[in-house]
């Protein structure tokens, strides 16, 4: 299952980093691919992760959440 994160506000590969460890860090998440060029992130998931959720963890992260891409 995987779902497309838009985000505004990574500007580097740390940023892309910092993302990957906030997504990865939710249960679930089996991997994420932060873009700070694309600025998205496509994430893996063992399951249904809500909406919600991944919008928190980009807002934890610091970097403002758009939505998720259909």
């Amino acid at each position: 299952m995987q779902k497309t994160v838009l985000i505004s506000g990574m500007m580097c590969p740390h940023c892309e980093a910092h993302m990957k460890k906030e997504f990865e860090s939710i249960e679930g998440v089996v991997s994420a691919s932060p873009s700070h060029t694309d600025k998205c992130a496509l994430i893996e998931m063992s399951r249904d992760i809500p909406e919600s959720e991944l919008k928190q963890a980009v807002i934890s992260a610091g970097y403002q959440y758009i939505g998720i891409k259909n």
